[in-house]
Order: C-alpha cells, then sequence, then structure tokens
C-alpha cells in the first residue's frame, strides 16, 4: 500500500532536500533550463509548476509568499513580472522533462528541465562579454 508516501525523500536528511530544491527552482527561473538528475527533475517539476501559479496571481500576499519560498527577490521578481506574463493563458504545464542519456561517471540518469516557452538568451545570463563586444553595445547604446 501506498499510505503516507507523498514525495521522494532523494536520500537526503530534510533540511538538504528543502534547501536543494530551493537552489535548483532558482537556477531553473533564472536559466530557465537547467540539466539535473532523472529524479531530482521530477521532484522539482510539480514545485516549479506551483511557483508560477503562485505568480500569476498578482497580490501582496503571493508576492511575499513567493520571496520567502524563493529566498531571492530577483527570482520572485521575474516570476511575477515576465513569467507570469508569458504562461497567463496556460493553464499549467509550465515545464517539460526531457530525458538526455546517462551520466558518464556513475550511469545515473541525466534529464533537462525547462519552461516551455522558455527565453532562450536566458541561459547567457552569467557569461562575461569580451571587451570588443562590450564596446560595441556601449557605441550602439548611445547613438540611440
Amino acid at each position: 500500500m501506498r499510505h503516507k508516501l507523498g514525495y521522494k525523500k532523494l536520500n537526503r536528511t530534510s533540511e538538504h532536500r528543502k534547501a536543494m530544491i530551493k537552489n535548483m527552482l532558482n537556477s531553473l527561473i533564472k536559466y530557465e533550463q537547467i540539466t539535473t538528475t532523472l529524479p531530482k527533475a521530477k521532484v522539482l517539476k510539480p514545485v516549479a509548476d506551483k511557483i508560477i501559479t503562485l505568480g500569476k496571481k498578482n497580490t501582496l500576499q503571493n508576492t511575499r509568499s513567493l520571496v520567502s519560498k524563493l529566498q531571492d527577490i530577483k527570482s520572485a521578481n521575474k516570476v511575477t513580472k515576465t513569467l507570469s506574463k508569458r504562461y497567463m493563458s496556460r493553464k499549467g504545464g509550465y515545464t517539460r522533462i526531457i530525458k538526455a542519456g546517462f551520466r558518464y561517471g556513475d550511469k545515473a540518469p541525466i534529464a533537462i528541465i525547462e519552461f516551455v516557452d522558455r527565453d532562450v538568451n536566458a541561459k547567457k545570463v552569467d557569461i562575461k562579454k569580451s571587451p570588443k563586444e562590450n564596446k560595441e553595445q556601449e557605441k550602439v547604446s548611445q547613438t540611440k
């Protein structure tokens, strides 16, 4: 029987599991696509969908709840301002899991979890630009 089995424990303590899910959720919101193991992706998917649903109802209470759950104001702002507008017409299913083979070292199943209509440029948020590209962008911004 399957009584009181509400979630996967992932061989971790509750504090470690909660912190890991929170970190993965913040990374998913920031980059809109992450690569992880399949069991972790399956645990993360319903949590991410609930966060997007919470962000769609734009009230002060929901914003405070988002900041409390994500522990990051930038992620909460992105959820309320960008992602909630993108998925306003969609009633659910904001993320997808794509199986991506097996890890080289231990043959663990790897999966890619991403938002359905993701922004492709979101993965390049932390990549530093070369000095040449920075000068070109400054010239373009000065001419506008």
